[in-house]
């Protein structure tokens, strides 16, 4: 019984909620390697990206980890788009990713800025993520500066 209210409460935000939301949006500066931390730990992960923004001949480019929920109703095929606007004047890039919805329709998926729009771009100052259906937006999260 307890298992059935826990699945019942779980699933009732996408019955009867938004069809689709960005939860969170999670920016990293990414080295040569490709690494934004050197170990899993969540102190190492802010410790290394402190010491890839004071020492910008480490960076290599950027990363975007990003937690969206869809509803079973959203059935067409899903990407998520990532505006960025850069500090280098008028500097702005887009960045899409298809993505595959998770077993609870709840999932983590990870944008790569290329390294090329990351040069163009300088530091980033503000960022938008929107998650589209067959091009069509369902939900979106902006940095507070967009």
């Amino acid at each position: 019984m307890k298992a059935f209210l826990l699945a019942c409460w779980l699933g009732a935000g996408m019955l009867w909620g938004d069809e689709a939301r960005v939860v969170k949006v999670l920016p990293h500066l990414v080295d040569h390697q490709g690494r934004h931390t050197l170990s899993p730990s969540l102190y190492e992960r802010d410790a290394y990206q402190a010491e890839l923004r004071q020492h910008p001949e480490k960076r290599a480019g950027m990363q975007y980890e990003v937690l969206w929920t869809a509803s079973r109703r959203v059935s067409g095929p899903l990407k998520l788009r990532l505006e960025l606007r850069g500090a280098e004047g008028e500097a702005s890039e887009t960045v899409e990713t298809a993505v595959k919805r998770g077993f609870w329709g709840r999932r983590w998926s990870r944008v790569l800025v290329p390294r090329d729009q990351f040069r163009r771009l300088g530091t980033v100052n503000a960022w938008k993520a929107t998650l589209l259906e067959s091009g069509k937006p369902l939900a979106e999260a902006r940095s507070f500066l967009w």
